[in-house]
């Protein structure tokens, strides 16, 4: 948890990384690999925003999920969350949903930003960004995550920019395409 405040903070001040390094993690890849070997199913457990309501990942089996982590202090997450939404109502007849995962350690800021950015996409809060760093073992903001209809982590984007948006459809155009086991 220490690595990734520090990290975050580091990000913060610098206005947040466009291109990351990808993640070190055998269960995710960079944005341009598919992953090779089958992950584990994703099955964490955190509370919506606003209400607390716990939202289990693995309820979301069946359907494809784009899972944006960030934080509001990230200047491309403000880019890339609306652009998130967007595809969200345009793939969602299709089986697509999207959530953000937060990690803001003050909640209080989260309403303010929602209301600027008039994004209505469901919120998740990772409390202490246990999630983000010991689960999805994230390095920096934005980390865009494409799960399958098993909850497998299939793709992970670092970083954010408008032109990333093709790449992204392409993926979850094929991964909609896949059969539902």
């Amino acid at each position: 948890m220490r690595s990734l405040s520090l990290a975050l903070a580091v990000l913060a001040l610098s206005g947040c990384a466009q291109k990351m390094p990808s993640l070190t993690s055998p269960a995710m890849t960079s944005s341009s690999e598919a992953l090779e070997s089958e992950p584990a199913p994703l099955t964490f457990t955190v509370k919506r925003y606003p209400g607390g309501e716990p939202h289990a990942i693995a309820s979301d089996r069946g359907s494809v999920v784009l899972l944006d982590v960030w934080a509001t202090w990230c200047e491309p997450c403000k880019d890339a969350l609306p652009m998130y939404q967007d595809l969200a109502k345009h793939y969602a007849e299709r089986g697509l949903k999207v959530y953000a995962l937060n990690v803001d350690e003050d909640v209080r800021a989260l309403g303010p930003f929602l209301e600027e950015t008039k994004v209505t996409l469901p919120v998740l809060l990772d409390a202490n960004a246990e999630v983000a760093d010991k689960v999805l073992r994230v390095r920096g903001m934005p980390t865009t995550l494409l799960v399958d209809r098993q909850g497998r982590v299939r793709y992970v984007h670092e970083g954010f920019a408008e032109e990333f948006l093709a790449k992204y459809q392409s993926e979850i155009e094929e991964l909609l395409a896949e059969p539902v086991k």
